[in-house]
């Protein structure tokens, strides 16, 4: 398969720099960056307090900070919010202008592995890069590999990082210690008290609306979360998936990834 490219505009960029970047940042994300190599990426988010979702991020290693992928309508959010948490880090916080690109299947020139899939392919922040293809065709790969994107699929402060598959895909560092969020996280994975999971869907037709009951005969099952034409991305119940499920009257077959059973 041609390796396809395609700039996501729906993310943008926060350079944070300054002889405490690591250390402030390590402190606060659920992934270890004192150890992020320079031109390294991975994959992380910022909690709340008691431990759901706000962002979530991808960390590019640089050799006097890092930098942070981000959606695009929530950088002035993430900035505000890493502002709060400064006090007196010497660190500096700046928007950086510079495009994301995605390449898929495979990791093109110049690019970086996504470190959460390598079915993802590879990430690039900045430069001037051809591209061949659309967001929305690399949205339809990322629902075909079964890869939630919480920025569309969980609105912020609702879902837990766990029941967005974080653990699966590399986007949680269980030995680096403390960050924000952190003793909720670390307690659903150790008692294995994962209730709910983000999990791909399948039909025929047009995606039903963000927040559609998913039923299994009378009982919900779960809701819709983003999707497009045949494919959609949805917070399920576990122990509600043997059966007939429906939305509005449809069927749905869940497919569960491969990636999910490694």
């Amino acid at each position: 398969m041609t390796t396809r490219i395609a700039r996501l505009d729906s993310r943008a960029l926060v350079r944070v720099s300054g002889p405490d970047a690591r250390p402030f940042l390590h402190n606060l994300l659920t992934q270890d960056v004192e150890t992020l190599a320079g031109g390294e990426l991975r994959f992380g988010a910022l909690l709340s307090p008691p431990g759901r979702l706000l962002f979530d991020l991808f960390l590019h290693g640089e050799a006097d900070g890092v930098l942070l992928d981000v959606a695009a309508d929530r950088r002035e959010a993430l900035l505000q919010r890493l502002s709060i948490y400064r006090l007196r880090a010497a660190v500096a916080l700046e928007a950086d202008d510079r495009p994301v690109f995605a390449s898929w299947p495979d990791v093109a020139d110049g690019f970086v592995a996504d470190p959460r899939l390598s079915a993802l392919g590879g990430r690039r922040h900045g430069g001037g890069i051809d591209t061949d293809a659309t967001e929305a065709d690399w949205q339809a790969h990322r629902l075909a590999v079964g890869v939630p994107d919480p920025a569309t699929d969980a609105p912020p402060d609702r879902t837990y990082p766990i029941e967005a598959d974080f653990d699966l895909l590399n986007g949680i560092d269980f030995q680096k210690g403390c960050f924000v969020g952190q003793e909720t996280t670390s307690r659903m994975k150790r008692r294995g008290s994962i209730k709910n999971r983000m999990l791909p869907l399948a039909f025929d037709g047009p995606p039903p609306s963000f927040g559609a009951e998913v039923l299994n005969g009378d009982l919900r099952a779960g809701e819709v979360l983003g999707g497009m034409e045949g494919a959609a991305m949805a917070l399920l119940r576990l122990d509600r998936l043997d059966g007939v499920l429906t939305v509005d009257g449809r069927p749905v077959t869940v497919r569960r990834p491969e990636w999910m059973d490694a």
